[in-house]
């Protein structure tokens, strides 16, 4: 019987080694197993939540694009004058000026260094970009309800997201002033076009629409 007792010992004592556990304790974890289980544990708990997608809203409604025109006093036509910084007092009438090969201007030029941002001077649709050689760079835009053309030329760049359809808010950013083309210096060629005759429009005078500025402001 002693030789049985010492014989079942002996395999209790290799059963203990062999698992890392004790006699009352069989099938507990050895000490290597929880050392890497607790390694790997942080590891699961900072792991990064996954990425939110956001939505930007249009173009035409993120605040970055929005400029200071839009909180200023409008004309009593309702528009901004397109240059920002500039007031109404500031414009020259040359809508009636003559050009070379007998043309007449029938717009007015508003002056200011190249790199001033140009607005929109109401809400409306990008109608046309395009290059030629007396505007350079330039763009219309078409009033939401359709009746006018806004003409802007020598424009020294466009601003992002500026393409042909695109909706702006009047004050919006278009781009900046330039000498692009036939231009004597940086300014903005603005024109006015009355579409409600058909056509491609009759020439309005600019100066006759913007020049109010001051007096809405002091209004």
């Amino acid at each position: 019987m002693r030789s049985v007792s010492l014989l079942l010992a002996s395999l209790v004592l290799s059963a203990c080694a062999t698992t890392g556990g004790s006699p009352n304790g069989w099938g507990a974890p050895r000490s290597g197993d929880r050392a890497r289980a607790a390694e790997r544990a942080p590891e699961r708990a900072e792991r990064p939540a996954p990425p939110v997608r956001v939505e930007r809203p249009p173009i035409a409604e993120r605040p970055e694009r929005r400029a200071e025109a839009d909180r200023r006093p409008g004309t009593a036509s309702g528009l901004v004058i397109p240059v920002v910084g500039i007031e109404g007092h500031e414009l020259r009438d040359s809508f009636h000026a003559g050009r070379s090969g007998g043309r007449t201007h029938n717009a007015i030029d508003i002056a200011a260094p190249t790199g001033t941002p140009l607005v929109a001077v109401t809400d409306g649709t990008i109608s046309r970009k395009h290059w030629n050689a007396l505007g350079g760079r330039t763009l219309y835009l078409t009033s939401a309800d359709g009746r006018y053309d806004y003409y802007y030329a020598h424009l020294d760049s466009y601003a992002d997201g500026i393409e042909i359809g695109s909706r702006v808010r009047r004050g919006e950013v278009l781009g900046t002033v330039g000498a692009t083309g036939n231009a004597q210096g940086a300014h903005l060629h603005f024109q006015v076009l009355d579409k409600r005759g058909g056509g491609r429009g009759t020439p309005v005078n600019p100066y006759d629409l913007l020049r109010t500025a001051e007096l809405a402001i002091a209004d």
